[in-house]
């Protein structure tokens, strides 16, 4: 299967390094991708919006050959699902991780803009349940792998047009919550209910991690995507 790979804000391809060779051991084709912008300058990003990001993504599916799986860690969900609105005959399952389909017109959140783009805003910004399972070791080996992104990228919101999108199967690969706990919890969601409950074919599978499991638990995290791709 062909695996294209979004990550979420201020990461770049690097970010999915210790989850490839397990994909690629398991016989899967892995495109890894950076979304346009990515660690660039506020007068070169400046027009760089979501969008940009699921036209970035539907190229990836645009080359591929045959059907491909999309997964997308955090905010790289919304581009994901956005990309699968566009393409939908051609996406075999969407995998979120640690993230929710998002209904149409919503962004991904809003964070402080520094001279013209969204810098990272260091690991002690996030709540404890986000990073918990993020030792000193592993902060300081990552935090050189984030960038900042395009100011637009994070608040523009989602534009979703194609109802087939629920067609398309989706598996959540969540940080630390159940199916049954995640689905009470949706439903306090206003819009985002209705587009999980949309989705004809969902499964919600817990890792037991923080919100960045590929750096705290790749070998959990590759072992949990073999089996949704294969599913």
């Amino acid at each position: 299967m062909n695996i294209i790979l979004v990550p979420g804000l201020w990461l770049d391809a690097s970010s999915w390094d210790l989850i490839l060779p397990a994909l690629r051991g398991a016989g899967h084709s892995v495109q890894p991708l950076t979304m346009p912008g990515t660690g660039g300058r506020a007068a070169d990003t400046a027009d760089i919006g979501i969008a940009d990001w699921v036209a970035a993504t539907v190229d990836a599916i645009d080359a591929a050959e045959g059907p491909v799986v999309l997964v997308g860690h955090s905010g790289g969900g919304n581009v994901v699902w956005g990309a699968a609105d566009a393409r939908p005959d051609r996406v075999a399952r969407v995998v979120f991780v640690d993230t929710v389909p998002p209904p149409g017109d919503n962004g991904i959140s809003e964070f402080d803009v520094v001279d013209g783009v969204v810098p990272f805003p260091g690991w002690d910004f996030f709540p404890d349940e986000d990073v918990h399972d993020l030792d000193a070791a592993t902060r300081e080996r990552t935090l050189p792998l984030t960038h900042s992104v395009p100011a637009r990228v994070p608040t523009d919101p989602i534009r979703l047009s194609d109802a087939r999108r629920h067609d398309v199967p989706v598996t959540l690969l969540m940080g630390d919550a159940t199916q049954e706990q995640l689905s009470e919890a949706i439903r306090q969601w206003g819009p985002f209910a209705a587009e999980y409950e949309a989705i004809a074919d969902l499964e919600v599978v817990r890792i037991g991690s923080g919100h960045w499991p590929q750096f705290s638990v790749p070998e959990r995290l590759a072992q949990l995507l073999v089996q949704a791709i294969d599913r």
